[in-house]
């Protein structure tokens, strides 16, 4: 395995509190004021129809028609202010560095949209760290398919299985599952603690520590 391939949204960066904001001003426009919290970052990083159907599903008004209708503004919405609080998680580019210094090739495979994950990622300064960018949109499909991770080893140079992923959902396990390669799964997001029940290979508390369980994934 000499590609390692990153998640975005809560594995390599808390995007949390701009999704939010996102969805709130969809339901301050319908009317229902700030529906969701803080307590819902979790939420915020499955995607922004889970957050227009958690919402609309609180005030008991979850209507799919509307959910159809405000993902598009969600989105031009979080465009305008996608990095307003959003940070990189303590390390990661450091650990980022260090892989790419052992030879490894690194990639981004996200469903986020690719236009708004290049976006934030040249306003954090990082997009060129990275060798390919897959988003929701790239490929007809999106994780939990394995084909996007695929591409986004095909696209740093590497055999499509010559990888493993780093993520923070069920999503990204299946997602390696599927495509028969390691996950390592980060424990410090929103859903950290239920990490250890989806039997990822190998978790990860601090980016401190990736490369050497990288390394370890690596000589098994």
């Amino acid at each position: 395995m000499t590609a390692v391939i990153f998640d975005l949204d809560g594995t390599l960066a808390d995007t949390s509190a701009d999704l939010l904001a996102s969805a709130n001003y969809c339901f301050r426009d319908m009317g229902l004021g700030d529906v969701l919290t803080a307590q819902d970052a979790g939420v915020a990083l499955r995607g922004g129809r889970m957050m227009l159907r958690t919402g609309l599903s609180r005030v008991g008004q979850l209507d799919e028609a509307v959910v159809d209708r405000y993902y598009p503004i969600l989105l031009e919405a979080y465009g305008s202010a996608i990095s307003t609080h959003t940070y990189l998680y303590p390390g990661a580019m450091n650990a980022v560095e260090t892989l790419k210094s052992q030879g490894f090739a690194v990639g981004i495979c996200t469903n986020k949209p690719e236009g708004l994950a290049d976006q934030l990622l040249r306003d954090l300064g990082v997009r060129d760290d990275f060798g390919a960018l897959v988003g929701a949109d790239t490929l007809p499909v999106r994780k939990p398919d394995p084909e996007p991770l695929f591409e986004t080893a095909r696209r740093v140079g590497r055999a499509a299985t010559d990888c493993m992923l780093i993520g923070d959902s069920d999503t990204d396990r299946n997602t390696a599952r599927a495509a028969g390669v390691p996950s390592i799964l980060v424990t410090f997001g929103p859903a950290g603690g239920d990490m250890a029940a989806l039997a990822p290979e190998a978790l990860l508390n601090d980016f401190a520590a990736l490369p050497g369980v990288v390394a370890a994934l690596t000589s098994r």
